[in-house]
């Protein structure tokens, strides 16, 4: 408790307010690129998906053209 009390160091409400600030300039720029990135993703997921299922339609088509 006497660490808190020492000349020159800041008290618990400025710490609060820069553990707020830096939330809200690191925090929500880090979750809005996050949100992103994921949402970017799911799209690139969809068309990584399409293209192994028609690489999969096209390895089954020339099966069935050997037999």
């Amino acid at each position: 408790m006497a660490l808190l009390l020492v000349a020159g160091l800041p008290g618990a409400t400025e710490l609060i307010v820069m553990v707020m600030v830096l939330a809200m300039y690191v925090g929500l720029p880090a979750a809005g690129m996050i949100l992103i990135y994921n949402f970017l993703d799911g799209k690139r997921g969809y068309e990584k998906r399409i293209s192994e299922l028609e690489s999969q339609v096209e390895t089954l088509e020339s099966k069935l053209s050997e037999e």
